[in-house]
């Protein structure tokens, strides 16, 4: 089932600095230093990358309208986070929680849907994720790995 809403703005990139608290990130033995490289993929996220996986996930999503609604009352797109960590070359995210607070205005949404909408935005990270590194962080051809683009 596809949803049909209007693409929201991305994140803004605000979260935790510490690799090990995002999703999807393989946490390196050791550490080698701040390489969260927040700006370019915010960069990233506004040049489409944002509009690229959103779409794909809208495609895909079991979400409603009402619980996409929610997701937008609540403030959790902007809640999203993602880190690069070079050692493991990968994006990682930090998908939002639905809180408890505010679901207690919403009688249309049942334990069921809150689990549901959790998933969904789970999902909707790891596909961000995956189109920024598929997409968007190039390879060089040297061995090092990355660069920024």
């Amino acid at each position: 089932m596809a949803l049909d809403v209007e693409r929201p703005e991305p994140p803004t990139l605000s979260g935790p600095q510490d690799p090990g608290d995002y999703d999807a990130v393989v946490e390196p033995d050791e550490r080698t230093g701040d390489t969260a490289r927040r700006e370019d993929l915010a960069d990233f996220l506004e040049a489409g990358a944002w509009e690229d996986a959103f779409d794909e996930w809208a495609r895909d999503t079991y979400l409603t309208e009402t619980e996409f609604r929610a997701v937008l009352e609540f403030g959790l797109i902007d809640e999203f986070d993602f880190y690069w960590n070079q050692s493991a070359e990968d994006v990682g995210y930090r998908a939002p929680a639905v809180p408890e607070a505010s679901v207690a205005g919403h009688e249309e949404l049942d334990e069921a849907d809150i689990e549901d909408i959790e998933e969904e935005l789970d999902t909707l990270g790891l596909t961000v994720s995956e189109v920024l590194e598929t997409d968007y962080i190039h390879r060089d051809g040297e061995e090092f790995g990355y660069t920024w683009e």
